[in-house]
């Protein structure tokens, strides 16, 4: 799971992301309103936690523009504002969930384990609901796939792997983003099934005459669109 952390104070975020990476997640830090904004809507998250109060751009700003932007992505407020009409405001923003400073960190790590259950992923997508990724388009619900004139049929899996791929286009998804969206924590497979499932999806879309879609960046994950230098088909 991955985690975008954003706090001006680096006494805060030094031994938060120190205490988070140590519980198993990746961490990303934003210095400041600017740079979290820029972190927020460049990659793909699990979780924000936000700073209320930063320079350049306030937590609450940056909820309110991923918000705008159509992302769900679950945002956690750190924040020494704690009458109501602040909490109010924080939630009209978009944001879900609150913590007041100074916090104990067995709540901060309770409160981010409570949103991350929630997080969403292929729930994003209703069963009916048709994607699409430049000529490439999923019918979720009848579990078929259109490449220019081809039809595919897809398995289960393979829709679900496909559909969270073409939700974050052009984007770095790791091992354990996809595992999460995909398997979840209840079901999570061995290390191979992934590349297992992976390998069978790119067999089914992918055509000799073009440039694979789906790369590997290798010892870090995948990624659907243009080709990154970084990657392998």
């Amino acid at each position: 799971m991955r985690i975008l952390l954003v706090d001006d104070e680096a006494e805060m975020t030094q031994p938060l992301s120190r205490l988070l990476k140590k519980e198993g997640y990746e961490v990303d830090i934003g210095a400041d309103g600017a740079e979290g904004s820029q972190l927020a809507a460049e990659n793909a998250y699990d979780l924000l936690i936000l700073d209320w109060m930063m320079p350049c751009k306030s937590g609450l700003e940056i909820c309110q523009e991923r918000r705008s932007q159509g992302d769900a992505t679950p945002v956690l407020f750190l924040t020494a504002k704690d009458t109501l009409d602040d909490r109010v405001a924080g939630l009209d923003a978009g944001g879900d969930d609150y913590l007041v400073k100074p916090f104990e960190l067995r709540e901060l790590l309770a409160r981010v384990r409570a949103l991350l259950r929630r997080s969403p992923t292929l729930e994003a997508a209703a069963p009916n609901a048709r994607l699409q990724y430049q000529d490439l388009e999923l019918d979720v619900e009848n579990q078929l796939a259109q490449l220019g004139d081809r039809r595919i049929e897809l398995s289960e899996k393979e829709t679900q792997l496909l559909a969270y791929l073409i939700q974050n286009a052009e984007q770095l998804l790791t091992h354990s983003q996809i595992y999460q969206a995909v398997w979840g924590e209840a079901d999570k497979p061995s290390s191979n099934v992934l590349a297992a499932q992976m390998r069978l999806l790119r067999r089914k879309i992918e055509q000799s005459s073009r440039q694979p879609l789906i790369c590997t960046v290798y010892g870090k994950g995948y990624w659907l669109g243009a080709r990154r230098a970084d990657a392998t088909p």
